[in-house]
């Protein structure tokens, strides 16, 4: 049995630093850390404000939560992340471990950022599109700013993204094929990046500003008011006794995380924390504990009701009310935690593993009895989003009735410091995404300057159509349509795009940058817009636990003292059923339940068949059912597992007729071992 790691507070925080850029801030000195904490806590106390009590102009209300974003992150990220492990001493150029640049370039960042709204709208009216050399500057310097700010706290990959796409419209005119157009100078590059609500200042950082901010802060005071150990106690009390009890409480417990929290990084270190030491004393190996850790964490990005950001991303793009996201979001997020429950039990009955014993776990009695205060914050969030409220009301009341529980609640109190430090860590969790917004504005300004995102669908569509030629005069690959073959295709050409630009970067913006692309693609096949952006976002969450970059799989290999690379593999090997679940709604709408053809019984027959195929699956990777499988049986059960997840009831019988053979294996096999015992 392996010996189970024991780390520090101050050692999870590294590991959550080194791999996620995110949290990677600076410390800073005695003087200016009040300061900054100050500015972060008005940030969360301006936001509070202006959703549920103010109304300030649309541009306003965005240009200030972009200052704050802006002016934070150059105050809080260091030009190189090696410099932002330790307090630098004082130099003629900096002070308290912030240089004097950084401050300057805060100031301008903030004056870029504001200098927009402060203009009168009849000056701005008169000069979109023809601006003035002022703007030009004041443009060009947000422009580069935000891309900086992006590079310290999210990392190089988006920002060389926006550069390319700012590339293409510049040097429209020497692009090859269907991607050439007339191009842009800088200045209308500028212009519409800048004057106009299509850039940095649309619907990216609209939403980070009108709901996103909100329930991050949520999620922070609900977790400081004992949210998350209920979570974590309550999923211990429900699973922890059985068969390898220790790996079907993180995936219990990184479920419910994911109900507050839409970090895939920092469930993985919060739970992981308790959960993956624990599920190596039983005896699952390192690599094993820690990706059954980082492929549940992900989940929190595709649980209802935060979704990290998307479904309010969603909700403006797709003008829809936030409880149809969230009701469609239900069930292929449970299917995900599903396929994960089926591994972590095969592995533990085919390793021979036990459950917890009743000493190691907690006392359901006692965990109600000091945490049920802490509950009735996300309840009512629940309630008032289920009950057709706008979701920064929602989130507001949320955030009251935290306050009111942390308040009452004696287990947990809340003190006024706690208040004051629980929103500075709410907003200062919010900067990076914030400035990915702002930097996925300039990308979709661009599409929407340029027309690339119908260019790239186009391309995308004509592709697959040429493959789904060839593939549709094969026999017996002709017994579908050459239609048939152009939808498989494009979707399979989507999903690797979309793991491939979710390396490394927050899902959110991955989403936003790759539905100006998908979307047009799949509308031309008839695909549904709500069906059309679930299968990208579910793709771009994928990136967290797919190698080479596979960040959340990696953060929790740090934990387990595993090896990175060989976690990440098992990561995505447990997470396989998110890499399924979009086909299958794509081919069954049904299953997101809002659909426009809905009906139950094709919901039922797509929820069993994707059950049952997730499961089969998840013998094939096990090698285990009753017993030991041989290799042909892990193979025929791999391959009768695709009959299932394809939608119908005749697929359906084809596979449990062709499965057959495989359980009455395994049955006499069980049998043949229990008499030899």
């Amino acid at each position: 049995m392996v010996s189970a790691p024991t780390l520090s507070a101050a050692e999870l925080a590294e590991i959550e630093r080194k791999f996620d850029p995110e949290t990677a801030f600076r410390p800073v000195g005695p003087r200016i850390g009040p300061l900054i904490t100050g500015l972060l806590a008005i940030m969360s106390i301006y936001h509070f404000y202006a959703s549920g009590f103010a109304l300030i102009p649309e541009l306003m209300h965005r240009a200030i939560h972009l200052s704050f974003v802006l002016g934070l992150v150059f105050l809080l990220f260091s030009w190189r992340k090696s410099s932002q492990s330790e307090l630098l001493p004082n130099r003629w150029y900096r002070v308290e471990g912030i240089p004097y640049l950084d401050m300057l370039l805060a100031m301008l960042a903030v004056g870029a950022a504001m200098y927009l709204p402060l203009q009168s709208p009849q000056t701005l009216a008169i000069r979109v599109g023809n601006p003035a050399p002022v703007d030009i500057f004041f443009g060009s310097a947000l422009i580069l700013l935000t891309l900086e700010a992006t590079r310290r706290s999210v990392g190089i990959t988006l920002p060389i993204i926006a550069l390319l796409f700012m590339g293409f419209a510049l040097f429209g005119p020497w692009m090859p094929g269907p991607l050439k157009h007339g191009g842009t100078s800088w200045l209308g590059l500028v212009n519409h990046l800048y004057m106009t609500n299509q850039g940095i200042y649309g619907i990216a950082i609209g939403v980070m500003a009108k709901y996103v901010f909100l329930f991050i802060v949520f999620g922070v005071l609900a977790t400081r008011i004992g949210l998350g150990q209920l979570f974590i106690d309550i999923a211990m009390v429900v699973a922890g006794r059985y068969s390898g009890g220790p790996a079907k409480v993180a995936v219990f417990s990184s479920a419910f995380m994911g109900t507050i929290s839409g970090s895939s990084i920092a469930n993985t270190v919060t739970t992981g924390a308790l959960t993956i030491p624990a599920m190596m004393r039983v005896g699952y190996p390192p690599r094993f504990a820690a990706a059954v850790e980082a492929t549940a964490s992900t989940g929190g990005q595709i649980t209802p009701p935060i979704l990290g950001a998307a479904a309010f991303i969603m909700v403006e793009y797709l003008q829809i009310p936030l409880r149809d996201v969230l009701a469609a979001a239900l069930f292929p997020a449970l299917l995900h935690y599903f396929g994960i429950l089926t591994m972590v039990h095969l592995e533990a009955k085919r390793l021979g593993l036990r459950g917890l014993s009743a000493a190691e776990l907690p006392k359901l009695g006692v965990v109600v009895k000091q945490h049920w205060l802490s509950i009735i914050p996300l309840v009512i969030l629940v309630y008032l989003i289920l009950s057709g409220r706008t979701p920064d009301y929602a989130a507001v009341y949320g955030i009251i009735a935290c306050v009111v529980v942390g308040v009452l609640n004696p287990v947990n109190r809340l003190t006024p410091l706690d208040l004051w430090n629980a929103l500075a860590s709410g907003a200062k969790n919010t900067l990076a995404v914030g400035a990915a917004a702002a930097t996925v504005g300039i990308v979709v300004g661009v599409v929407t300057l340029t027309g690339v995102g119908f260019r790239l669908g186009y391309m995308i569509v004509q592709a697959a159509s040429d493959i789904g030629t060839v593939f549709g005069g094969l026999w017996p690959l002709s017994a579908f349509t050459v239609a048939q073959w152009t939808l498989f295709v494009s979707l399979i050409m989507i999903a690797i795009s979309c793991i491939i630009m979710g390396a490394g970067i927050p899902t959110t913006a991955t989403y936003i940058i790759l539905v100006a692309v998908a979307a047009p693609a799949l509308a031309v096949q008839q695909v549904e817009p709500l069906v059309a952006h679930f299968f990208v976002f579910y793709y771009g969450v994928l990136a967290d636990i797919t190698p080479p970059v596979a960040l959340a799989a990696y953060a929790a290999a740090g934990i387990a003292g595993s090896n990175p690379f060989q976690t990440g593999n098992t990561a995505f090997r447990l997470g396989i059923a998110k890499a399924l679940v979009p086909f299958v709604f794509v081919y069954s709408p049904s299953l997101l339940l809002v659909a426009a053809d809905f009906s139950w019984s094709a919901f039922a027959v797509t929820l069993t068949g994707a059950m049952l195929g997730i499961g089969c699956l998840g013998v094939a990777f096990s090698g285990y059912l009753l017993a030991p499988m041989g290799k042909w049986e892990r193979w025929w059960t791999g391959a009768v597992a695709f009959l299932f997840i394809a939608p119908g009831l005749a697929t359906m019988a084809a596979g449990l007729a062709l499965l057959a053979p495989v359980v009455l294996l395994q049955v006499k096999e069980r049998r043949a071992r229990a008499a030899a015992a």
